[in-house]
């Protein structure tokens, strides 16, 4: 296969994981929503798909480039290593979306390419040069946010929760849900927009990788087609829905109101925007269910599932090194099969 031939392979490729990037969180940008009957599943669906997209003009690409260059030494990477690092996360993506367990398809990437790079190292230089794959980078500040993002998603929407009930002290809760049914739309635009500027991003870095590594670039400059197929991508995930995640997230872990639904949005969505402004690929997932935790424990710590919680974080824990095994063993098929 020419390189050319191959670089447009892994182009789609990583063009159907943002894909399903959007298809497994759509429920990060709609459960809310949905959950408090605000608007109809397929009203959520396009209004999160529409926001998903806008995010391209409105947000940098600061994400993209810690994305293609933060974390794996770029002397390691190769077009069969790019292919290997989209399939374990892809494969993951999937296992977790017919679990219906809310997972960070950022840190599956991640997870993916750290994977292959090393697996690459292991094939041509042998196990003990493997850690030389990976550089510093942004490692530290990500496995952070792992914990952090839904932290500060929990506190904000927490604080929120707050603020709403003293402000509406005097209002009947019928009375309050009817000004947050409309607060709803703009929360869930916001939400969905920052899903769409953070996500998105992660898969530009991957295709520009893609560029750089074939030789058709020599800069790793984010061009303006990367960017509006990579939003395109994603919002067409999430217009077709990731219905197991939505019940999750958006009934299981805790009951929802107008009012909470707000305050989970809003607070998720600031937790978001501060990354991305960050330059740093952080999980949506991880921040709107950190914030759907905290409106749901304002009133009674028992009011959310724990124990659904738990099997949630264990899955976070697991991501970045089950993506990071799937995508070794698919290097190493193609390793056996191409000789690559």
């Amino acid at each position: 296969m020419s390189p050319f031939s191959l670089a447009v392979l892994i182009i789609a490729i990583a063009l159907v994981f943002d894909y399903i990037n959007g298809f497994h969180d759509a429920a990060n940008s709609i459960a809310t929503i949905v959950a408090t009957r605000v608007l109809t599943p397929f009203q959520a669906v396009v209004w999160a798909a529409f926001f998903n997209f806008v995010a391209a003009f409105v947000f940098g690409t600061a994400v993209a480039r810690t994305m293609g260059q933060g974390f794996v030494n770029l002397n390691h990477v190769t077009l069969w290593v790019i292919m290997a690092g989209l399939i374990g996360a892809i494969l993951w993506d999937l296992i977790t979306w017919w679990l219906g367990l809310p997972t960070s398809s950022s840190h599956a990437l991640i997870g993916g390419y750290a994977g292959a790079a090393m697996a690459h190292l292991a094939w041509t230089h042998g196990g003990g040069h493997i850690l030389e794959a990976l550089i510093v980078g942004q490692w530290p500040l990500t496995v952070v946010f792992i914990f952090l993002a839904p932290l500060i998603g929990l506190i904000s929407a927490y604080a929120l929760m707050v603020v709403v009930y003293w402000l509406f002290r005097h209002s009947s809760p019928s009375k309050m849900d009817l000004y947050f049914r409309k607060l709803q739309l703009l929360s869930a635009a916001a939400f969905s927009l920052s899903h769409g500027a953070n996500d998105a991003q992660k898969t530009m870095g991957i295709i520009t990788g893609v560029l750089v590594a074939a030789g058709f670039q020599k800069t790793f400059d984010v061009h303006i087609w990367v960017i509006l197929s990579a939003h395109a991508a994603i919002a067409l995930g999430t217009l077709s829905g990731g219905w197991r995640i939505v019940r999750t997230m958006g009934g299981r872990l805790t009951r929802l109101r107008p009012r909470s639904g707000f305050c989970a949005e809003t607070g998720a969505a600031g937790a978001v925007i501060l990354a991305t402004h960050l330059g740093l690929p952080v999980s949506t997932t991880h921040a709107i269910a950190g914030a759907i935790a905290g409106v749901g424990s304002i009133q009674r710590i028992k009011a959310v599932r724990w124990g659904i919680a738990a099997n949630i974080v264990w899955a976070w824990v697991l991501t970045i090194p089950m993506a990071a095994l799937f995508a070794w063993l698919a290097f190493s098929l193609l390793h056996l099969v191409f000789g690559v």
